[in-house]
């Protein structure tokens, strides 16, 4: 007899996939291990297609919702279409493909609302715990009140219907016994990295006069610093006469425009190349372009205890990396990387110049890098432990 295949819905509400590169790894990383993988996600960045399967996954959309960017209005608006989206295309799954685990991917932590009904019928809920939403509420509006209240209910809820839960790292997990009162055998840590296989260092072809690059990856919003970027950029260039480097950005998010506003009004325009959003080949062909990498994300009660992608990135390929001291990126990065004073743009600026002044110690947190991500946070690492939440939330079922 043969056994009932094990069907797995994953949600995402804020970014289309295959673009999420962390959903991805784990809906690939699930389809490689024998799981049938649907995802619901909304459209946007090229991604359009209302249903497609790549590389075995089953991707379902829905039109891509307006960004809110402040007041509970816009938020409800965001939220609440994709909710109605997402509650309407899982029934089409279920009808479709079947579904044992519904796996929810935040922000925000209202996805439980789609998993609720299907809750009630015997379905299985794995909270995959991208973002602290209510730190996060904090950082954007550096308030709390209300709205941060809700959040940390709406927090609390999610852990509560939740069978098992994946943190980031170990930040999150405590977060998930201590706030969400979780069962510290039902949390497992499942960092962000990227596959070594595809980010490869590489050599680059650059003309003898090519100046020293620096480069960021990612989103550009309100709470990811790219203002003390470009503040600090302006001291290095200005201030501190390091004139012979450019900036290498890649992304998209919200506050794209007002941070290409900010480097033109600051004479900055020669220094910057604002690529949007790449993937793939194009991606790696910048970063490995590029020389140093830099993470600005100021400290906060969120970045203070997340693992930002990018770093994993940069160490990936070999890229030193100057950030602002933070707890997990300080984690992550190790010696690979050098740590500024919190918020303050000049000591960023001063620890990119050290960085261009110290060819061989940039050479050399490189590696080091390198092998911190190959000997222990990679995404062979974090496979496996994707795999044993899987499996601990499969023998609920029985």
């Amino acid at each position: 007899m043969s056994q009932t295949p094990r069907q797995v819905l994953i949600l995402v509400e804020n970014l289309p996939v295959p673009l999420d590169r962390r959903v991805w790894l784990e809906a690939t990383s699930l389809t490689e291990a024998g799981y049938e993988v649907s995802v619901i996600c909304p459209t946007g960045r090229g991604w359009d297609a209302p249903y497609e399967e790549i590389e075995g996954v089953h991707i379902y959309r829905f039109p891509e919702p307006p960004e809110a960017h402040s007041g509970a209005l816009a938020y409800a608006r965001e939220w609440g279409g994709a909710l109605i989206h997402m509650m309407r295309l899982s029934r089409k799954v279920r009808a479709e493909r079947g579904f044992q685990v519904i796996h929810g991917c935040n922000p925000p932590d209202l996805l439980f609302l789609v998993a609720l009904p299907w809750r009630l019928r015997g379905v299985r809920y794995l909270f995959d715990h991208h973002d602290v939403c209510p730190e996060l509420f904090e950082a954007k509006f550096g308030k709390r009140g209300l709205l941060y209240r809700a959040m940390r209910l709406f927090e609390r809820m999610t852990f509560a219907l939740a069978d098992v839960s994946i943190a980031t790292n170990e930040s999150f997990r405590e977060i998930a016994i201590r706030r969400g009162k979780m069962a510290p055998e039902d949390v497992f840590v499942v960092r962000s990295a990227p596959r070594v296989d595809k980010f490869v260092p590489a050599q680059v072809e650059r003309p003898e006069d090519d100046p020293l690059r620096f480069g960021y990856v990612g989103v550009i919003g309100q709470q990811e610093g790219m203002d003390l970027l470009v503040e600090a950029a302006e001291h290095l260039v200005q201030r501190l006469d390091r004139r012979h480097v450019h900036f290498d950005i890649v992304g998209f998010g919200p506050h794209l425009d007002t941070v290409r506003a900010d480097v033109t009004a600051r004479g900055l325009d020669p220094w910057f190349t604002f690529h949007g959003p790449l993937y793939n080949e194009d991606l790696l062909a910048v970063l490995n372009r590029i020389d140093i990498g830099v993470a600005p994300d100021p400290k906060n009660a969120m970045n203070d205890i997340s693992t930002m992608n990018k770093i994993m990135e940069y160490m990936t390929l070999e890229k030193a990396s100057v950030q602002f001291d933070l707890k997990e990126g300080r984690a992550s990065a190790g010696e690979a990387g050098l740590y500024a004073r919190a918020n303050d743009p000049k000591d960023f600026a001063a620890q990119m110049a050290a960085l261009i002044d110290a060819p061989e110690q940039r050479a050399e947190m490189g590696r080091l890098g390198r092998a911190r991500v190959l000997d222990n946070l990679s995404w062979t690492h974090s496979a496996p432990r994707l795999i044993a939440a899987y499996e601990r939330i499969f023998s609920k079922l029985r």
